[in-house]
């Protein structure tokens, strides 16, 4: 880890308290740039297509219907509650798809418009 120097652009850098930079071993470097060409190919591309989409309910689930925390305590009670959620989003959906609902765009990030505007 290594310190960030004051410098004259230090306005425009994170308003953290502490500035670092943070290197990788050059095998963690190289195993993540691996990794990264492995996902542009089309095998991933297949591969994640069926991932996408759990995804996307997973994300509903815990914005809409608070999935990440459960209410009771004990194995039981919170399997119930999760059947009870699964069936409200699977009846949610239901709904839009009849009342013809578009879905939502993705959400980009700054950093990913920037990089679409370039």
């Amino acid at each position: 880890m290594i310190d960030c120097k004051p410098c004259e652009l230090k306005e425009h850098c994170t308003k953290a308290p502490r500035r670092a930079i943070s290197v990788r071993i050059k095998e963690h470097h190289q195993a993540l740039q691996e990794a990264r060409a492995r996902q542009k190919g089309a095998e991933f591309r297949e591969k994640y297509r069926s991932r996408s989409g759990i995804e996307g309910t997973i994300s509903q689930g815990v914005r809409a219907f608070g999935l990440r925390r459960s209410r009771y305590r004990g194995m039981e009670k919170t399997h119930l509650q999760h059947l009870i959620i699964a069936t409200v989003l699977n009846l949610v959906r239901v709904l839009a798809w009849v009342d013809q609902t578009p879905l939502a765009k993705t959400r980009i990030s700054r950093f990913g418009a920037l990089a679409l505007a370039a």
